[in-house]
């Protein structure tokens, strides 16, 4: 890994980018490089064949300043201590820009959960819950899903927890099952979010997205994907609008879907073994009942061509979407980036040096910390709902999730222009400046 690629290097860089322009103290400046807390632990895990093997996993808790720490969990076999660093880092600014109540935290456990057998995750999600029992709660530190881990990981954490605990604790664990307390909704919510700002930076750059009366009779319930937003009386699509998806699991597929019903054409997809285009369009429906089926987008038959995980990157559209990992837009493919609009429902997808690249091309950025976060926006409604005990439709969450974004959206927009900056720059100026705000009115104790 290299200084460029460090995504814990990249973290600390864009804060240093920040600070200059909000002439933060020094101190806080400082302080807000750098996580709080962070937990290393190495666990035995009894395998199937009865080995016993040692993992290694992380949890880092990087501000609590505006509240407890938030923040998935990843399984796979290239977690790094920096790389849940800068994750830890970029989700306390996530919170802090779509402004609830969180600091940011991440965890994960090296392994490769596509090698290993249910009986065997249970083991080691069980195991790790244990280990890092001592930092989470709902009170200190609440984790979700995020890379290879789902509701049945979720739902493990919680009753090892709850077991440790002595009684049910749903407040310990978002992301979980509907059945022991999760929200309606959540499943959705990170590409939901995706698309709510899609739609406004289009709106930005007057792109023609309409509200036919024909699409205002369709929003009328509770069906979770095609108007069902909380666009009553609106109906909104974005009819033809092209759109590209590198990353084809949870955040992507779903953006794939609801995009494809709002009328866009998604045209090229791809996933960690291949891709496929069709400029004529992917019949979504098909594409993902075929990766259910097959593991992989690769050789659908919908499509007229195949292509490489990261080519899909490099088609014409007017929408692309890094849905995968860390680093895939760089300075080697910046120049072959031929889109209006890049919208990171990945976290770090995009380098520094290829960020400066996409503004000075007037390629509009919808970054990572604002276009994934109805993930851990619809993960705090889990919560809030949680501790009640009291739980929303699924109208009620989309509703308040589309609120949410769509504020933070014009926040981040209003400060990009006011600093004549790009989006990014003003979704970190705006985060940041909460965070700081919070810091130096709690002040510093003792």
């Amino acid at each position: 890994m290299t200084e460029e690629t460090n995504p814990f290097k990249i973290a600390q860089h864009q804060i240093d980018l920040v600070a200059k322009k909000l002439n933060l103290k020094k101190g806080i400046h400082e302080f807000l490089r750098w996580p709080q807390r962070e937990l290393t632990v190495n666990f035995p895990v009894r395998m199937d064949n009865g080995e016993i093997k040692t993992f290694t996993g992380y949890r880092v808790q990087h501000n609590s300043s505006r509240g407890p720490c938030k923040g998935g969990i990843r399984y796979h076999p290239d977690v790094t201590l920096d790389e849940v660093r800068a994750l830890a880092t970029w989700m306390t600014w996530k919170c802090a820009v779509v402004n609830i109540p969180y600091g940011g935290a991440k965890g994960g456990v090296i392994c490769n959960p596509k090698e290993m057998s249910m009986g065997e995750l249970e083991r080691l999600t069980r195991r790790f819950a244990s280990e890092i029992s001592i930092i989470i709660g709902p009170e200190k530190d609440i984790p979700a899903p995020d890379v290879y881990t789902n509701a049945q990981t979720m739902a493990w954490i919680m009753d090892t927890y709850s077991m440790n605990k002595g009684y049910s604790v749903p407040g310990v664990i978002t992301g979980k099952p509907i059945s022991i307390g999760g929200s309606l909704g959540r499943r959705e919510a990170t590409a939901r979010g995706c698309m709510f700002t899609i739609r406004e930076a289009l709106k930005k750059m007057d792109y023609k997205v309409i509200a036919p009366e024909k699409w205002k009779a369709e929003c009328s319930g509770d069906d979770g994907r095609n108007d069902c937003d909380g666009d009553e009386g609106t109906g909104y699509r974005i009819d033809n609008a092209t759109v590209s998806i590198q990353g084809f699991g949870n955040a992507g597929s779903i953006a794939a879907d609801l995009l494809s019903h709002k009328g866009a054409k998604i045209i090229a997809v791809s996933d960690s073994k291949g891709g496929v285009i069709n400029k004529n369009g992917i019949d979504v429906d098909k594409l993902i009942v075929y990766k259910s089926t097959n593991g992989s987008v690769k050789g659908f038959e919908g499509a007229n061509e195949e292509c490489g995980t990261r080519d899909v990157l490099e088609v014409e559209c007017d929408v692309l979407i890094p849905a995968a990992l860390e680093n895939q837009i760089t300075e080697e493919n910046v120049d072959n980036i031929k889109t209006k609009i890049v919208a990171e429902a990945a976290n770090g997808p995009t380098t520094p040096p290829a960020d400066k690249i996409l503004f000075e091309k007037k390629i509009f950025m919808i970054p990572d910390v604002l276009a994934n976060a109805g993930g851990v926006t619809v993960s705090y409604f889990e919560w809030v709902q949680g501790l009640q005990q009291f739980f929303w439709s699924e109208r009620d969450v989309n509703v308040k999730l589309r609120d949410i974004i769509v504020k933070a959206f014009g926040d981040v927009y209003k400060m990009s222009q006011e600093h004549q900056v790009d989006m990014r720059t003003g979704a970190y100026m705006v985060a940041v400046q909460r965070v700081a705000d919070a810091m130096m009115t709690r002040g510093i104790f003792p």
